[in-house]
This record gives C-alpha cells, structure tokens and sequence, in this order.
C-alpha cells in the first residue's frame, strides 16, 4: 500500500506541470508576435489627435498572453453621411486579424449605425461618447458597448433619484425642454425610479417666454391656502438661459432641481428662486484615461478568452461587409463578447465593469448645489452634498434639509442581515483581485453560526483584514429589493450567507438554518426566497409577501429512438393509401390510352416484339408510346417528385426521436404515492416543500427522504445526471421555472398542476419594530412598479422552445433509424417466396385449365408472359432428335446475310414455339392444315426477312415444301373468287393495274398443277 501511495505521488509531480494549459506554438507562430485592435478615429482634427494619441500611449502596455503586442489598424470617416461610416468601418475590418474596435460617434445616428454594423459583422464594437445625456439605444447588443465619458443618461438619473429620497419626495414632475423621445425618457426615469412621474410637461413647442409657458406652468402651481400638486419639479434638457426663463415663469410652490449637469463657473445665480438645487459632475476623468480603460478592457478579455480557446480568440476570422458569412455558433466575435461582459478590474478611472444594459461602468462623482443667501444677502451656491457609486451623502447642514425622521425611529441603525444562496433571489460570486465588488453587495461565507465569530469577522472585514476566501459578491432579486429597503427605511446592513446552507426546520428541538440565526439573535434580518409557512410565522415574523409561488414537479425529458415505423410518419396513413391508390390507377387509365390509340405499343399499333400492358404500366419496364399516355406520365412525375421532396424533408425531423418524460398529474399522482421500484423523487433538506409533504403525506415522505437534495442546484444535479439519480423533483415553483428557463439543452419541463399556494417574505425576529414599516414600503413597491421592474430584471422567463439557438446540429442517421426499412425488405423477401408459390401453383393448375376451354384466351393487355403461356405451343410432326440434328447442323455452319444486308437476329431455336396472337380470326380459321403446316421463319422487326437455310437437302423436305406452296395456291385461290365475287356485287367494271395482277395470279395455280 505504501509504494502504490509513494508511486501515485511521484506520477502527481511529474504529471503535475503538464496539466495546465498546452503552450499554442502554432496559433503563436500565425500571430506574428502581436494581435490587432481596429481603430474608428473622430474627423475633428483635434479630437482626431488627442484619440490618437491616447490609443498610442495604451497599446504599449497591453495585457497579453505570451509577450503579444498590440497592433492599431486606425482609419477616419471622410464625411458624415452613413455610407462613409460603413465604409471606414469595413475598411478597418477587412484587414486580417482585428478582434475588436473602438470608435468614437458623434452623433445618434452614427451611434445606431455602429449598433447594426456591430450585430450583423458579429464583431464587438466599443464606443467611447464624448457628448452629454445620451438616451438608451433600447435592446442591447453583446456586440456593442458604449462607455458615456460625459454623463449618461442613466447615472444621471439616478442622482436625481437618490435626490429625491434622500428629501423623501415620493410625487414629482418631469419639466421637459429639448428631448427627442419624452416617452422612452418617461419609461427610463420609471424603471429607474421605480414609479412613474406624477406629472410630465413638454415645454419643447412652446416659444421662449410669452404667456403661454405660464400658462403652461401653472399646472405646477399650489392652490389659494392649498398645497402643490407636486413636491418636486425636475427640469430637464434644459440650457442655462431656458431654464431661467422657466424658472421666472414657474409659479411658487414645488422645490426645483435644475436636472442638466452644469460646471460650478457656469452655475446662474439671477433671475432663479432660493432653495433651486443643481447637480454637476466634478473631478471627471480625462478622455486619455477614459480610453486607456476600454484598451484594457479589451486585452484583459482576450487574456482570459486567449486561456480557454487560444486559436479562437486570438485568430479571429476576416470580416468582408459585402460577402457576411453565416452567424456561428461559437464565432470569435462571440467569444469575446462573453469576456468582455465578465470582465472588470480598477483601472484609470476607478472600478470598470460591463452592466447588463452593454455600458462600460466608470466611476463618477457628482456634487449637489443650492442656491441659498449669503451673509451679505447675495444669492451664492452652496454644496449640499456629493454622489458616488450610487450613494448620496449631504453635508450636516445638508442632512438638517431633509424631512425629519418618523417618530421613534433611530438614525440609519446597522443591521446584520442573513441570506441563503438560491438562484435567482440571490448569487454569490468570488470578488475582485482587489477585494471589491463592482457590483452587488460584500457579504460574508463564514461557514459556521457562531455569534463570535461572526461578529470578529465582520469587525475583520470593517478594517480590511477579513479572509480573502471567505468574502463574497452577493446580488440578484432580493439583493436589490434589500439594497432599496435600506434607503427608503433607512438603515444600513452588513450581510452573511447562512452557514448550514438550510432554510430551517425544528430538529431536535433547536431550530437550524435561517430561522435558527434570526432566533438566536445571530441575525435581524432574512432576506432570501423565504417561504411563509404555519410552522415559521410561530416563531419567526414575516414582512408582506413580496413575491407569490406555489410548489411543483421537475421532470426530465428523455430521448427515445425511433420505432421500427418511424420512415412512415412524415406522411399520414391517408396519404400513403392515396398514393398506392394514384399509383394503381395511374397504371389503369396508362394501359387504356395505350390500347385504345392508334399509336400505342400494341399489335394494332406499333407491331413490335414488345407490348405496353399492365404489368408494364406498375413497374414502368416501357414508356407509353401514345401522346396521352406520356402526357399523364409527365403528371405521374411531377406528383411523386412532390411527395417524395415533402418525405424526404420531414423525414429528418422525425427520424430524430420523440421526447418522454415522466407524466405527472401533481401532487396526488399515483406514481408519487405508491412509487413503484426504480421511482425515485426528492426535495431540498428542510424546505418548505419538505415540510408541507412531511406533514401532509407522511407515507410519501418516508420514500422521499432517502433522496432528497441540500440545495436546489444539487436536487438540479441528480436530474439531470447520466444516467439520473431522480425521476422527478419538488420545490418551489418559481425556482423551477427558473432552471428549466436556464437549461440550455431543453430537458427539463415542469409537469402537473401546481399545489400549496405560498409567498416570499423577509423573516424578522418576533415583534421588529420592522415588520410594519417593511410590509408597508413593500406593499407601496407593489403599487409602483418596482417588484415588476425586479421581476423582469432577474426573472425574465424564456420559455425552452421559443429559444434561438445559434448552435446548429447536424443529425447523423443510423441503422436505427431505418429499421423499419430494413424489416420491410425481409416482409418483402417472405412475400416473394409467397408469390413464388402463387406462380407455380397458376402455372400448373389454373393454366392448364384456361388453355383447354375457349374463354379467356386473350391476355395480352394485361401480361404478355401470360398470353405467351396460352397461346405458344409445339409444331407437329417434329421429332426430338431431329431437332437436335438440325441445331447441330446449323450450328455448324455461318448464317449467311439476307440481300438487304441484314443478319438473322437470333438462330432457330431447339424446340421453336409459335405464339397466336389471335389478332385476325379468318386466317387463324381459315386452312383447317394451317397448323400441321411447318414453322414459318421468325419475324423480324427491323429489316427484311431473312434468307432461307441453305446445305444439303433433309430427306423428305421437298415434299414438304410442295404441300406448303399447294395450301398457299388454295388460300389464295379462294380469295380472289370472293373478291370478284365481291366486285361483281358491287358493279365495278373497271380494272386496274392491281386488278390485273391478281388475274393473273388466279390462273398461276392451274398452271402449276
């Protein structure tokens, strides 16, 4: 045991070096030592310089793998117009090897430009915007970032928001000056705000001044001994000298936010009410700095895009505008698209990350003014309070400003909040190289429940000195619900993640999980997916359900592989009888026109060896020769070259396989309560879900239990193992829907009616002061909007089978997948000993029989090998072993050519057959010796008759030959006395040359007698 131990570690160390990644010798050796980065420069000549210049200074120190450099392919629009930003676009993308590009629009449309360029080249584009307030581009595109390096839109209203609360004005309205879309700004200010403005005035038609802005502004105004309908006016897109012209004209009564950013020296002090507050952005990063960040942005993800797949990110594929290639399922574009959006680091200008509305995040520090009286009576600004990273603070005196606090509440108290991680309520992610997170909220993973301990590490985490492995970055729903709670209450929190893991249940007396911390007064506050049940509320409180769900199954869909019949199903039962149908009475109607026409291959058209019957017409061995009957074969063609194109379409499609899954009605579902062996289903430890079927279905409990899971994820897990550990899953529905809206592969689904109706709420100890002032604020987000707006941020469903996936598969069919081919073809091959049988049985029974009576003689439009078995039979008065004789003889000798310089097609036969094709009745009938006359030589269709045998004389033939030329002579003889007897009826006294010649053929048969 010792050397299997001592040789394992040995391997260990030898081996352990040649794990990590391969070194890519020949992705290095294409690269040429750098990677390149495009380049759409700005057409001002100074603004042209300075980017530049900046993308100079940042490609010299890239972040690279390998000792790479970074190459600029630069180039500049020569106009303004769209078609020379796409040009200048294509023109830095056709150079080989660009992974990325950095432009700088101008204006919205070049913007929007650079937003369809950037999606349809499937090239990540990042825009660096020099000019202010910019609005939303409305969807977001992976492939296109924008970083405001003026204030956007988005940060800034934001500040007004934290404005607003911090001064606990819920009601406000929206002044608008110079807006190019007032409704998609109305929408913004509610997704961020969480409630729409109470009023909205477009003063962008109105003429500056006059009596019809104050008219216009009235609305704003209080009442006599009343009180404004608003407590707060925001004016916005406003200049300085609109606003104020807007300002003189405003009636008294709400306070006044000036919502354009303005620098301190360019802050109005006449013609403006006391008490007007400003906002402006100050120690604003320089444009240099601001570039030098999406430079590195851009070299930190393809460092780590470089790690994973090294061919593909860093030998992206050349794009050429005028030819677009198909999208890919993993293009490179793509690739580092998705780094891109994961990545963040501390650059230049503070924290950088990617938000989920594509905006490169860069720190911003706004301070806010009023406009107040000096000691000498004169207006004068005064800071009230500054804004960073989505935090106001004010000032004391400005903090003095604010509406007083409820009565009875404490200043901002710091409370310990507790969380459990459970997708999507709540993530956990590790931090930043630095310890910070960018976005989210720092929370503790201490593992353990120990009161001291976590007060030691919190107290740890105050002063920077907290283990780096236990820190956290924690966001999701109930993150943002909380983050909100916390201003609007107001109190502050420092939050730890649970350190069982478990939600909680009462074992052996002491509670666990959640409620075991909020009763040990290890917590204040449990913030999570924390369902409300009878057992919890008597013990623990719990705010007003912010979110309402009920239980249910998760199953998993299986693939099968395709019955023995599936080459039947891409056409119905109805359409395979109608083509056998078509295709029989095609054949019908073809044989018809084929013997009614004078053309047809028949003998009383075309006289050829072969005949169109129909036999022919099923297995198509001749084509019609008549026009009608090629005509409809025509038409046969196209019908089977339509279905057989619709078969073969959907025959892929069904050769798949179908997908099964466990059927499940719901909770009282036989398989659940009498689960038969191999059944197998579980929950989560300690659930909600746990507890409802312990209490409920104490029987179904006992199976359940040896196969439940710790975590959602896990209970995930053992569904979706190969080959699975659970048939089926329970738990709170919303977390389910959530994996199955999550899967990529599409294999789990939700079945059965929901059951247990329950709610999400926050667990307080018994009698918080909390309870009621939480439920309250929550109640009001409700009413607002705001849960919605969390609801569509972090719990947006996609339902599996409306995805668009850019992974195309290719379906490779097996022998599996025909089959039922393959058992047809042996049903075919024991039909056709069958039919086998069936022949020899007609040829010995039944045709004997048909060929000694008279009826049914004729079946040459139905088969000729029929007909030919009817109708063919032995010359009399030949021997055996004279035909033997004369085969030997003939066999002997060299056929000679006819005159016509024709050869006999085929020598006589052994034992020749004559076939009576019954065609003409008065010849057949006509010479009672007819058929112990000798064989006639066989007719040949394509060219004269051939010459007579030649050599020695048989014995006996020239009496033979005698009595054949004496039946002729008779034959004939007696045709020429019905002909002029025919003649003499009808009075016809004239003859010609013809006639003449059959004269004197009548007297040539006494003359050779």
């Amino acid at each position: 045991m010792e050397f299997v131990t001592a040789l394992w570690l040995g391997l260990a160390l030898v081996l352990g070096p040649a794990g990590g990644h391969p070194h890519p010798c020949g992705v290095l050796a294409r690269l040429g030592g750098s990677v390149r980065l495009g380049a759409l420069l700005p057409r001002a000549p100074a603004a042209h310089a300075r980017a530049r210049a900046a993308l100079a200074r940042a490609s010299l120190a890239p972040r690279l793998p390998h000792n790479l450099s970074l190459e600029l392919v630069a180039a500049a629009t020569p106009a303004r117009d769209p078609a020379s930003l796409a040009s200048g676009v294509c023109q830095v993308l056709t150079a080989p090897g660009v992974a990325a590009l950095i432009a700088f629009p101008e204006t919205r449309p070049e913007l929007l430009q650079l937003h369809f360029l950037a999606s349809a080249t499937e090239t990540p584009v990042l825009s660096v915007l020099r000019r202010q307030a910019r609005a939303p581009l409305g969807s977001p595109s992976p492939f296109h970032l924008q970083l405001d390096w003026a204030s956007p839109l988005e940060t800034l209203l934001d500040v007004l928001v934290s404005v607003l609360r911090a001064h606990t004005w819920e009601d406000v309205g929206l002044v608008l000056c110079r807006v190019r879309d007032p409704g998609s700004l109305v929408v913004l200010w509610t997704s961020r705000a969480g409630r729409a403005p109470k009023l909205v005035l477009d003063l962008s038609q109105l003429e500056l001044g006059g009596a019809g802005l104050s008219a216009r502004l009235a609305l704003l105004g209080a009442p006599a001994g009343g009180k404004a309908l608003v407590p707060a006016a925001i004016l916005l897109g406003c200049d300085v000298a609109r606003s104020q012209q807007v300002l003189q004209a405003a009636p008294p009564g709400p306070r006044w936010l000036l919502g354009t950013p303005l620098p301190p020296e360019a802050l109005p002090t006449e013609g403006l009410p006391p008490g007007v507050l400003a906002l402006g952005e100050v120690a604003r990063p320089p444009l240099e700095a601001a570039i030098q960040d999406v430079v590195e942005l851009v070299t930190r993800a393809l460092d780590s895009a470089a790690r994973v797949q090294p061919e593909r990110a860093l030998l992206p594929a050349t794009v050429n505008c005028s030819d677009l290639p198909p999208p890919e399922p993993e293009s490179s574009g793509r690739l580092l698209a998705r780094f891109l959006a994961n990545t963040s680091f501390w650059g230049h200008t503070g924290p950088v990350w990617v938000t989920s509305s594509s905006q490169v995040h860069i720190s911003r520090r706004f301070c806010l003014w009023s406009l107040r009286r000096d000691l000498r009576g004169a207006p004068a600004w005064a800071t009230l309070g500054h804004w960073q990273d989505g935090r106001l603070e004010l000032e004391a005196w400005g903090a003095a400003e604010r509406s007083p606090p409820l009565p009875g509440a404490q200043a901002r108290p710091k409370l310990r909040v507790v969380t459990l991680v459970e997708h999507p309520f709540v993530f956990a992610r590790q931090p930043d190289e630095d310890g910070r997170c960018p976005a989210g909220q720092l929370c503790l993973a201490p593992g353990t429940n120990g009161s001291a301990t976590l007060d030691a590490l919190f107290a740890a985490l105050a002063d920077g000195s907290a283990p780096r492995a236990l820190r956290r970055c924690c966001y999701g729903y109930c993150i943002d619900l909380l983050e909100r709670l916390a201003e609007d209450t107001p109190f502050d929190f420092e939050l730890y993640i649970v350190g069982d893991g478990k939600y909680g249940a009462l074992r052996d007396r002491p509670w666990t999980g959640l409620v075991g911390d909020l009763l040990a007064g290890r917590a204040h506050m449990a913030v999570t997916s924390f369902s409300i049940n009878s057992a919890r509320s008597q013990v623990v409180d719990f705010t007003s359900p912010f979110f309402s769900t009920s239980l249910g199954i998760m199953v998993r869909a299986r693939d099968t592989a395709s019955p023995i019949g599936a080459f039947m199903w891409p056409l119905h039962w109805s359409m395979w009888l109608g083509v056998f149908a078509a295709l029989h009475l095609t054949a019908l109607f073809l044989t018809l026109y084929e013997w009614r026409s004078p053309f047809g291959l028949t003998p009383r058209g075309r006289n050829r060896d072969t005949v169109f019957s129909y036999s022919s017409a099923l297995n198509l061995c001749y084509t019609p020769k008549c026009p009608t009957g090629r005509l409809l074969m025509n038409l046969w063609a196209i019908f089977c070259l339509l279905v057989l194109s619709s078969y073969t379409a959907n025959l892929a499609a069904v050769m798949v396989g179908d997908k099964t899954f466990e059927e499940l009605s719901g909770i009282h579902d036989p398989k659940l309560h009498h689960p038969s062996q191999g059944f197998r289903f579980g929950t989560v430890w300690e659930s909600s879900a746990e507890a409802y079927i312990k209490k409920s279905f104490p029987e179904m409990y006992s199976h359940m239990r040896r196969h439940s899971a710790p975590t959602t994820p896990h209970g995930v897990a053992m569904l979706t193992s190969d080959p699975p550990k659970l048939n089926a899953f329970i738990m709170d529905k919303s977390l389910l829907d959530y994996e199955v809206s999550i899967d990529a592969d599409c294999r789990l689904l939700t079945v059965g009616k929901p059951f247990v109706i329950e709610g999400y709420g926050i667990g307080l100890p018994r009698n918080s002061p909390l309870t009621s002032n939480l439920s309250e604020f929550i109640s009001r987000y409700k009413s607002s909007g705001f849960i919605d707006l969390l609801h569509d941020k972090w719990y947006k469903m996609v339902p599996c089978g409306k995805r668009v996936f850019a992974v195309t598969e290719t379906l490779q069919m097996g022998i599996y997948h025909f089959s039922g081919l393959f058992v047809l073809l042996c049903l075919g091959l024991g039909s056709a000993l069958l039919s086998s049988l069936g022949e020899h049985v007609f040829y010995h029974l039944a045709l004997p029989r048909i060929r000694r009576g008279n009826k049914l003689q004729y079946w040459l439009h139905t088969s000729q090998r029929i007909h030919r078995a009817l109708n063919t039979e032995l010359p009399e008065g030949q021997e055996e072993a004279e035909s033997r004789g004369l085969e030997e003889s003939q066999n002997t000798q060299a056929t000679p050519a006819g005159p016509g310089g024709w050869t006999r097609v085929r020598p006589a036969a052994v034992r020749e057959r004559r076939v009576r094709f019954l065609l003409d009745h008065t010849v057949v009938s006509a010479s009672p010796d007819a058929d112990a006359a000798p064989p006639e030589a066989p007719v040949c269709s394509n060219g004269p008759p051939p010459e007579l045998r030649s050599g020695a004389p048989l014995p006996g033939e020239l009496e033979e030959l005698e009595q054949r030329i004496a039946g002729t002579q008779e034959r004939l003889r007696q045709a020429l006395l019905r002909r002029r007897a025919l003649l003499a009826q009808l009075g016809d006294s004239t003859c010609e040359l013809p006639c003449t010649w059959l004269l004197a053929c009548e007297e040539a048969p006494e003359v050779a007698s």
